[in-house]
């Protein structure tokens, strides 16, 4: 190890000694070339590929710091969207709900093939590889709000559709603006609390008001450039004398031809998945109008599967640092140049979705934020999908969840099984974990009122 493991966890959030092997995986990231400070992990960290899930790691690019795609995951850019209704949860009586619900089934591609809300061919395709939401919102999928309130005003630069194969680009046509499956959804949601209200103010938010979250990321083609780049860096990794201790984590210099290669590969890949978003919002938005009568507008729109070189203070000098976050949330603190400006006093808003049935999060970035100014991404699996789909019978899940005034529109029964609630970490922990710990601060909590699963 060159840095210590830091993991933030109380003890009831701390993977299992026995099957989970996060914790030897946060061991293993503090061997990486160049690592800088600790290997982090979030209290939702669970087991991954490479990095643990929940693991933050930067490397410094002027010292041979390496990149890996282990660092970002298959699901390059996965991400959540809040959007927020001009209707409060008492204007959905439960007749409007059902059809409010029945209509997004509908419109709503998921599941794990081809399905889109936008059918683009490759040309047009490269467009939305080079110029993310941008190019989606140019087109009439949006409007400008819709760009200032996303990270990096959707678009992350650097993109190289020539570092993508032609097998990634087969992947990514007929899947623009689709779910996918595992534990990716759109779910209709109700403000319940909110702990902030000058922050949930600047966000749009209030108590009571009807929201939709959407979680899902770049689909198939973010999974072939990670597994392409894996292979290439395994690759090349003796040629830079690279030696690490799991083949999962192969990884190169930053600055070397391979590294940009993939930073170019992995941009593509997060303007594909911001687009994504894009146009599930925008159905979300023709259904809405059709069943509600009300409009959305964006909250915000974060990825939790990114690497990006940002310059840190590190001992009183600024260094330029690749952060690895792998499923952890960046959260900058108020008054970073980088935030919206009817948000920049009030820290960058973090997106924290539980898992069906249960509570979601809004956060925000705090002063001081640790662990390069991350936090958590979720609630953190603790069954895996096998075990929970063994475990549970989908069809009386969905009915238990029903019983609770909560509608569920999903794909199959095995996939409402593997996503149960009994299957991750309580949200409500992990949340107070992350404040406890200075990584963020709560704004509001929100609470399902529906929900279409991939």
């Amino acid at each position: 190890m060159r840095v210590p493991g830091v993991v933030f966890a109380s003890h009831a959030l701390l993977p299992e000694a026995a099957g989970d092997q996060a914790l030897l995986q946060v061991v293993n990231v503090a061997t990486l070339p160049g690592i800088v400070m600790a290997s982090y992990a979030m209290p939702d960290v669970h087991w991954g590929y490479g990095f643990p899930i929940g693991g933050v790691a930067a490397t410094d690019t002027a010292s041979g710091g390496v990149i890996s795609p282990g660092g970002v995951g298959f699901d390059i850019s996965c991400g959540v969207r809040l959007l927020a209704a001009g209707d409060d949860r008492d204007a959905l009586a439960p007749h409007r709900l059902r059809r409010l619900m029945d209509e997004l089934g509908r419109c709503i591609p998921r599941g794990a093939g081809r399905g889109a809300v936008w059918q683009v061919g490759r040309a047009e395709l490269e467009h939305v590889l080079t110029d993310g939401a941008r190019y989606a919102v140019e087109r009439g999928h949006g409007v400008a709000r819709d760009l200032w309130r996303c990270e990096d005003e959707g678009v992350l630069p650097g993109a190289d559709p020539g570092q993508v194969s032609d097998r990634s680009v087969e992947r990514g046509l007929g899947q623009l603006g689709s779910l996918g499956s595992g534990n990716h959804f759109l779910e209709v949601q109700a403000v319940e609390t909110v702990y902030d209200e000058a922050a949930a103010g600047a966000m749009g938010l209030r108590e009571r008001q009807v929201c939709v979250m959407i979680h899902c990321g770049s689909r198939g083609l973010g999974h072939q450039i990670c597994t392409d780049h894996v292979r290439t860096m395994d690759r090349a990794m003796a040629r830079y004398g690279i030696e690490v201790p799991d083949r999962q984590l192969a990884c190169v210099p930053v600055d070397s031809e391979e590294g940009r290669a993939y930073l170019a590969a992995m941009a593509v890949a997060a303007n594909y998945a911001r687009a994504n978003r894009q146009l599930l919002s925008e159905a979300a938005r023709r259904a809405f109008a059709d069943t509600v009568g009300c409009g959305l507008d964006l909250v915000y729109d974060i990825s939790h599967n990114l690497a990006k070189l940002e310059t840190h203070q590190v001992a009183g000098a600024p260094l330029r640092l690749c952060v690895h976050r792998k499923g952890a949330t960046r959260a900058l603190s108020a008054g970073h140049p980088e935030l919206p400006r009817d948000l920049a006093g009030f820290g960058q808003p973090v997106l924290i979705p539980g898992t069906m049935g249960t509570a979601s999060y809004v956060l925000a970035g705090v002063p001081g934020g640790g662990a390069w100014h991350s936090t958590c991404h979720g609630a953190g699996r603790v069954r895996s999908r096998h075990r929970a789909a063994r475990e549970v019978d989908g069809q009386q899940l969905r009915s238990e969840l029903e019983a609770q005034g909560i509608a569920v529109r999903g794909t199959s029964w095995r996939g409402l099984a593997e996503e149960a609630p009994t299957a991750y970490k309580d949200i409500d922990r992990v949340v107070e974990a992350s404040e406890g710990a200075g990584l963020c601060r709560k704004v509001a909590r929100l609470v399902p009122l529906g929900v279409v699963k991939g």
